[in-house]
This record gives C-alpha cells, sequence and structure tokens, in this order.
C-alpha cells in the first residue's frame, strides 16, 4: 500500500481548490448572463433554506421542553417558515426583500475580506482579498444606492459578480499555494 505524505495531501488540496475556483467563475458567468433567473434561485434558496432552519427548531423545541423557553424557540421556527412562505408565495416582494438584504451582506462581506487581507497581508497572494474586499463593498453600495428600482436585475448580477469575483481571487491564491508547494518539493 502506499504512503501518502503531506505534499500529496497539499497538491491535492490545491488541485479542488483550483477546481473549485473554476466552478464559481463559472457559476458567477451564469449568474451575470441571467440576472433574473439568478435572482429568482437565490430567493428559493433562501426561502427553503428558511424553511429547514423553522423544521429545526421545531425540533429542537421539542427535544429541549424541559429545558425552558420552548414558546421562544417555536416562535423562532413560526417566524422562519412565515418568512420562507412569504418568500416562497411572493417570489418578486421576496427579492425586492432580499436585494436589500444582500446589500447589507455584501457590504459586510467586503468588510470581513478587508480583514482578511490585514491578517494575511505577508502571505503570497494575499492582496487578492483586499481586492475581492474592495470590489465586494462597492457592489453593496451601488445595490444600497438603487434599491428598489434595480431590484429584477441587481441580486442575479451582483450576486454573480461578487461570485466571480471571489472565484478568481480563490484561484489566484490558489494557484500560489500550488506555486509554494512545487517549490518547497523541489
Amino acid at each position: 500500500m502506499a504512503e501518502i505524505n503531506a505534499a500529496d495531501i497539499a497538491k491535492k488540496a490545491v488541485g479542488w481548490s483550483i477546481f473549485v475556483s473554476v466552478i464559481m467563475i463559472v457559476a458567477g458567468l451564469l449568474a451575470i448572463a441571467m440576472p433574473l433567473e439568478a435572482g429568482i434561485a437565490v430567493n428559493l434558496f433562501v426561502a427553503w433554506m428558511l424553511v429547514f432552519a423553522a423544521v429545526a427548531h421545531f425540533i429542537f423545541a421539542w427535544y429541549t421542553r424541559r429545558t425552558g423557553s420552548v414558546l421562544l424557540k417555536v416562535l423562532l421556527g413560526v417566524l422562519y417558515l412565515a418568512v420562507a412562505i412569504y418568500l416562497l408565495d411572493h417570489p418578486a416582494r421576496g427579492l425586492a426583500t432580499l436585494t436589500l438584504a444582500l446589500a447589507f451582506y455584501l457590504l459586510i462581506e467586503g468588510v470581513t475580506e478587508i480583514i482578511l487581507y490585514f491578517q494575511h497581508r505577508a502571505t503570497n497572494g494575499a492582496s487578492w482579498f483586499l481586492l475581492n474586499g474592495i470590489i465586494t463593498i462597492g457592489l453593496g453600495g451601488m445595490l444600497w444606492a438603487t434599491w428598489p428600482s434595480s431590484t429584477e436585475w441587481a441580486i442575479g448580477t451582483l450576486v454573480g459578480i461578487s461570485i466571480f469575483f471571489s472565484g478568481v481571487s480563490r484561484l489566484m491564491i490558489s494557484l500560489a499555494a500550488r506555486r509554494a508547494v512545487t517549490t518547497k518539493l523541489a
């Protein structure tokens, strides 16, 4: 049986990271090309995640019913379920609501990416965190400034751009990691 060493694991991990990066780039380009469809898909995804979260809250409330605060757990589950039903029943209005929520998300993600840059600025390829953060904050700001008039195209386009640039930055970091792994092995 062949022995697996750390270099083989690192090469495989970098290879998978490059593969995921390319998938992210393609997904981002598809979302940009079909923004309304991408926006509706995001709306449906969020709605179903809220349904699953509601079910999880109900299950948690049942199994922890003897510990108290069951009513609060059930009410939280009902809230999740109500929002999910709203998003599923009114996709256009739900898309407008999600567009506003996306603006907040992108602003927070951009700040997080910039914090990552400062934490890893000595690392090869860390400037991609900074670029991604600046672009993501810009997208969040644009979305905030144009809401609600741009709801039909904004969420799909901006999510697509964010996914695309996240894929590009991940690809650049992965390629830098592959160079580092190859250099250390040579």
